[in-house]
C-alpha cells in the first residue's frame, strides 16, 4: 500500500533525488524506496552484530555455558 508523504530535506538533497535517472532510478520515489531499504538493512545487519557480539562476550565469561556446549559438542559427534 502506498502512502504520501511530505518531506523537509536540505537543497543538495533534493539536487541528488531530481538527477535520480543518472543513477538509474525511473523517479524520485523509487530512489527513496530503494535507500530506505538499504539503510534498514544496514541497521539490522548492525543490530544483529551487536547481538552475537553481545552473546560472544557472555559466552566468553561464563564457564558453565562454556562446558554445556562443549559437552552438547561432544554428544553430537557421538551421535
Amino acid at each position: 500500500m502506498n502512502q504520501k508523504l511530505t518531506l523537509n530535506i536540505e537543497e543538495d538533497q533534493l539536487h541528488f533525488l531530481l538527477h535520480h535517472k543518472n543513477y538509474g532510478f525511473k523517479d524520485e520515489a523509487e530512489m527513496i524506496k530503494v535507500a530506505l531499504q538499504k539503510l534498514q538493512s544496514e541497521l539490522e545487519a548492525q543490530d544483529l552484530q551487536e547481538s552475537a557480539q553481545l552473546y560472544a562476550e557472555i559466552y566468553e565469561e561464563d564457564a558453565e555455558l562454556q562446558e554445556l556446549t562443549e559437552t552438547a559438542c561432544a554428544y553430537f559427534k557421538e551421535t
